[in-house]
């Protein structure tokens, strides 16, 4: 770049890190408080290097395997909870929490609009319907946020005596609307349970562990779900996921993910509990990496004339920021520039290209040391309207500052933005 463009960028940098102070300060203190609660859960349970080692075979009397899953409880506050390196993914870990707790004509409500593409064919109401929901015959419907919050009396009007699980995404997704605060879970749970107190809350907590300083089983929900290769994993955890709340739901998803009269009884960890446990202990720092990291992205580029959601000052809740372009070629532009910054295939340029359980083509940016690791740096979306990239994760702070002025950079040089 010219020296004038130059200049000028730094003299933004240096503007952008005095902007983002307060809201640092703020991030560092909900990590010291959620690191904290993990020590303590740690010492609790009396975590000893015998629990590191894992086991083989059916996994029969795998103490480290049910102390991790006991840390998890204590900190999640919780009956019980399962987490596994059999469980591949997010998706996977609330696919089990859904189909082992709902039957043919039970009603599932999801009261965040229409969920994360992925599990659309899940439920069923997208792709071939194999396996699904749907074809379970489970009934399902969706309620639309209503001015970005719970539309509390649709909800309770709608629900029926079939409603057996309402369902809650806390992050946004791959959607436009703001991801939904611990606060706000809380209000439109007690709503529900003053009306049915049976009916099961689930809430997908992907993006969102560690973030504020309550999770939703503190304020009412029954059961969660999250990715390991996301917050709780800390960035080392290779595959992995969990879910955790009510005793008698936990058991029916440990029925699911074994086999009837076995459950959580068994299952080997082979060699993934010490990073499983290593992870989760770095999680709280990590994910304050990766928020710095996302609201100084949000103060940079906005200052540049993009749209940022949320914006640099606003409270979050999960580790999403998304960047709108309008512009198919921006969008793709901007990607790129995050996967040449990347530590891992910088080499290498991302094209849209369809990806299983998307609808649309998909932009994924992803130069991490776990395949598709979103706690790691990443920028994605699909391409539709209004063409926004969903940046996320960052191992450190200083690894999305960078990733982010060399993009600025780029679309600089390609004339996106001006400054």
């Amino acid at each position: 770049m010219e020296i004038t463009k130059i200049n000028a960028l730094q003299e933004l940098i240096n503007k952008t890190d005095l902007k983002v102070k307060e809201q640092f300060i703020q991030i560092e203190q909900i990590a010291l408080f959620n690191q904290k609660k993990v020590l303590d859960a740690f010492r609790a349970i009396k975590i000893s290097e015998g629990d590191l080692v894992g086991s083989n075979g059916y996994g029969y009397d795998d103490i480290g395997r049910d102390n991790l899953e006991a840390v998890y409880s204590h900190v999640f506050k919780s009956e019980d909870t399962i987490v596994r390196p059999q469980i591949i993914s997010g998706t996977h870990a609330i696919t089990l929490a859904l189909q082992a707790n709902l039957m043919h004509g039970d009603e599932l409500l999801y009261i965040t609009g229409k969920p994360y593409d992925t599990l659309l064919e899940v439920i069923g109401v997208e792709g071939n319907g194999i396996g699904s929901l749907i074809e379970q015959g489970v009934i399902y419907q969706h309620i639309e946020l209503k001015d970005n919050e719970f539309d509390i009396p649709t909800i309770l009007e709608t629900m029926t005596e079939h409603t057996k699980m309402i369902a809650i995404q806390r992050s946004k997704g791959y959607s436009s609307r703001p991801s939904l605060s611990i606060a706000q879970i809380e209000t439109v749970i007690h709503a529900i349970k003053k009306v049915n107190p049976n009916v099961i809350i689930f809430v997908d907590n992907c993006y969102g562990e560690f973030v504020e300083e309550r999770e939703p089983i503190e304020v009412g929900a029954d059961l969660i779900a999250g990715s390991l290769i996301k917050n709780p994993g800390g960035g080392i955890c290779k595959i992995g996921g969990y879910v955790s709340g009510r005793k008698d739901l936990i058991e029916r998803i440990g029925y699911r993910l074994t086999a009837p009269g076995i459950g959580k009884e068994a299952g080997a960890t082979l060699y993934s509990l010490l990073e499983m446990y290593q992870g989760f202990f770095l999680s709280p720092h990590v994910v304050s990496q990766s928020l710095k990291g996302a609201v100084f992205t949000s103060a940079i580029l906005s200052d540049l004339g993009l749209k940022t959601t949320p914006e640099y000052d606003a409270k979050r809740t999960d580790l999403i920021q998304s960047v709108t372009f309008n512009d198919k070629e921006k969008m793709i532009l901007f990607c790129q520039a995050i996967q040449n910054a990347s530590p891992i295939n910088s080499q290498f340029m991302p094209m849209p290209a369809y990806m299983p359980g998307y609808t649309d083509d998909v932009i994924m940016a992803a130069g991490t040391f776990i395949q598709g690791a979103s706690i790691e740096l990443t920028a994605d979306g699909p391409i539709r309207v209004p063409f926004e990239a969903y940046i996320q994760g960052g191992l450190t702070y200083e690894h999305v500052k960078i990733a982010i002025i060399s993009a600025i950079e780029n679309l600089i040089e390609n004339k996106v933005i001006t400054l």
